[in-house]
């Protein structure tokens, strides 16, 4: 069973891309790097998810947007549950300028056999896509009191919450259930432009790793804010303060 996280650029630019192959009741690194266009993500999408073999593709992006205007169901969650940590997403709806590409990409994965996967039987193998969204994940994956903000601020800023997203993963996920082995990553570069490509690769891991941890537990450990009819996001639930959505 493989697990393919994708960080995908919304608009345009590079996507961050994630193989992670679950062998020996533990994962292993297969695959970290980024792509441009569409096409090439679909591509390496075939690479490591062969017709009918299974996997998850955990996507950093609303492929799922049913409201013409406002706010998805999800979104608004995001900011009832997770506002407090910084973590509340952008809105989703249909006029927005991503909406066609992101939603696409995600009827191109249904026609890969890859379906929605809002429930799901933990460990059971199949095709399946979900939607997730690094920034709780992480929070909650690690204890976090806040997100780390890596995404804008003074590169030197950006530089220093991204290496603790690097130790978080090197340090903590060989830890828990599922156990990612991971010797090695990157070193967080010092040049804005090469930074980037490592902090998209670095989102394309949380969301790979998310895919698994959903497989593997199911609602036992994991939040599903929204359904297919409204959007869904996955996120961890936190294993110190556990959150019971209302």
């Amino acid at each position: 069973m493989n697990f393919l996280g994708i960080d995908l650029g919304w608009k345009t630019g590079a996507s961050g891309l994630c193989c992670l192959n679950w062998q020996n009741n533990q994962l292993q690194l297969l695959n970290l790097e980024r792509r441009e266009s569409i096409a090439d993500i679909l591509s390496w999408v075939d690479t490591f998810a062969p017709q009918k073999n299974p996997a998850i593709i955990a996507v950093d992006a609303p492929t799922l947007i049913p409201n013409a205007t406002g706010m998805r169901l999800p979104d608004k969650l995001t900011h009832k549950y997770f506002h407090r940590y910084h973590a509340a997403c952008y809105p989703a709806n249909l006029g927005r300028p991503f909406a066609q590409r992101t939603v696409e990409f995600g009827l191109s994965l249904e026609t890969k056999g890859f379906a929605h996967a809002a429930t799901i039987e933990p460990q059971k193998l199949g095709r399946y896509q979900i939607e997730v969204f690094p920034h709780p994940a992480i929070v909650n994956l690690f204890g976090l009191e806040r997100i780390l903000k890596y995404k804008k601020g003074k590169l030197a800023e950006r530089r220093s919450e991204l290496i603790k997203l690097r130790h978080y993963i090197l340090n903590y996920l060989p830890t828990f259930q599922p156990k990612l082995n991971l010797p090695e990553l990157p070193e967080i570069p010092l040049t804005g432009l090469a930074m980037k490509n490592i902090e998209d690769q670095l989102d394309s891991l949380i969301c790979a790793y998310v895919g698994a941890y959903w497989w593997y537990w199911g609602i036992e450990r994991n939040l599903v804010l929204g359904d297919n009819s409204t959007g869904y996001i996955v996120i961890p639930n936190s294993l110190h303060n556990p959150l019971k959505l209302t």
